[in-house]
């Protein structure tokens, strides 16, 4: 069992990780997530394991459980999220494993450190999101460097995991810097070391500034997007709502429709796409006003004309 213990409080995780801890003979994992669930494995076989000794781990999983024992390999956040699942399967490939091999594989899942981070400072995550690890040991730099890129380019919220450690300590500098490529110095970032545990610190700064925070292996890094702000202690991406209807009447805006985008949605860009190209506006000024690929307008723009937008057409234009 490939148990995500969330953040490490008791109250944060699952009852089917707890019922697994509570199963398992033997557990197995990384020094700290073991003093995590030190009150749940009062009697049982315990091997601890250092930090990088993720393969070990798994080797040691798969051999107590071909000994006939149940075994529990915990990882902090969910063991699918940068944890203990993807080794763990690579060494039973190698191994020869198959689900019908004798030995039963389960994946319990927790919350990652992106959700819980999020909980604490308030609603960073209400929009499109993605997680990027700055660690560098197993993967090639210029490939974090193009996926930080990337991000910060289409404006996604951005959750840095392993940020800086006692001997990477340029990457978040890095990251700032291609960060700031696309995004305004004062966007908004939230630094969240230790979520839930007791030593816990939240900070709030800005991109421009947010190197110079306090920020190390436990600390998970919150970027947030164009339209992110922080008030009153909350860090809030809007998903878009003041844009369709009034908030406070709970009404449509004039010329919106419950249920249907027409002025933002793909529908209403088609048709505001052809009406810019009918006024003379070439395929390359849109490509910069909409920062997409001039081939992918130009795949757009020969596409026949959607059936749902021939019918928004014939209802007047809505």
């Amino acid at each position: 069992m490939l148990v995500g213990i969330g953040p490490g409080s008791v109250e944060h995780m699952t009852g089917r990780a707890r019922a697994a801890i509570a199963e398992a003979d033997t557990i197995i994992g990384y020094v700290t997530y073991i003093k995590l669930v030190a009150d749940l494995i009062e009697g049982k076989e315990v091997i601890r394991k250092s930090m990088t000794e993720e393969l070990d781990r798994a080797i040691e999983a798969l051999e107590r459980a071909r000994a006939g024992k149940k075994v529990a390999l915990v990882s902090s956040g969910d063991a699918g999220v940068y944890g203990m699942a993807g080794p763990t399967y690579e060494v039973l490939f190698q191994a020869g494993w198959t689900p019908d091999s004798g030995i039963e594989v389960e994946i319990v899942p927790g919350a990652s450190a992106i959700n819980s981070c999020a909980a604490r400072v308030g609603a960073p995550l209400t929009h499109d999101f993605c997680a990027i690890s700055l660690s560098d040991l197993l993967t090639p730099w210029p490939v974090i460097a193009r996926r930080l890129d990337a991000a910060a380019a289409a404006d996604f919220v951005v959750a840095l995991y392993n940020p800086r450690s006692g001997r990477r300590t340029r990457q978040i500098t890095e990251a700032q810097r291609l960060f700031l490529r696309h995004r305004r110095p004062e966007t908004p970032v939230a630094i969240v070391k230790s979520a839930y545990r007791r030593r816990e610190n939240i900070v709030f700064t800005t991109l421009a500034q947010m190197v110079d925070a306090d920020i190390g292996m436990l600390s998970t890094v919150l970027i947030g997007n164009s339209s992110t702000f922080v008030r009153h202690g909350c860090m809030v991406t809007p998903r878009g709502y003041a844009n369709k209807y009034d908030l406070a009447q709970g009404c449509t805006h004039e010329g919106e429709k419950a249920g249907r985008s027409l002025s933002t949605g793909l529908l209403g860009w088609l048709q505001n796409l052809q009406a810019d190209v009918a006024d003379g506006i070439s395929l390359e000024e849109l490509a910069r006003r909409h920062r997409l690929p001039l081939e992918y307008l130009r795949d757009t723009l020969a596409e026949p004309l959607p059936e749902a937008l021939e019918a928004v057409s014939e209802e007047g234009g809505e």
